[in-house]
Order: C-alpha cells, then structure tokens, then sequence
C-alpha cells in the first residue's frame, strides 16, 4: 500500500491523469481509505472545478491560474510541477 506523504507528493499527477495506470490505481485506492488524504483530494477537486465555473462564467482571464499559483505560494504552498 503507498503512504500519504508518496500521495501528496503525486497528488497533482494523479489529479491530471498523467501517471501509469498503476500507481494511478494504488493511489485511488489509498485516498478511497484514508481519513487524510481522501479530503484533501475532495478539496483539491473542488477547487479545479470551481476555478473551471469562474473562468466559464466570469471569462476571466488566462493569468488567473498563474495569480492563483501565486498566492498560494505566499502562504507557503509549493506548485508540484
């Protein structure tokens, strides 16, 4: 079974679909199960979807994402990519 710590590390990737079918089925797997990982990925769904609805509805601009980025870099989260 992989560990939340290898979780988050490929949250972003597993989010993107960008990992072998595999690790994408341990990580599944994982976050179905535990109480940690499973609602930060709940969140982090969330908060694609609701920045894809504001960008559709508001059409708000292309640097939204890379404002959001930044942001969340001054509050200590690093981007994964």
């Amino acid at each position: 079974m992989i560990d939340c710590e290898a979780v988050m590390r490929e949250l972003w990737d597993f989010l993107d679909g960008e990992l072998p079918a595999e690790r994408l089925a341990l990580i599944d797997a994982h976050v179905r199960l535990c109480d940690r990982c499973g609602p930060h990925l709940r969140f982090e769904r969330a908060f694609r979807a609701a920045l894809h609805r504001a960008r559709q509805a508001d059409g708000a601009p292309e640097a939204l994402g890379e404002r959001v980025r930044t942001a969340l870099a001054t509050l200590g989260y690093q981007d994964p990519r």
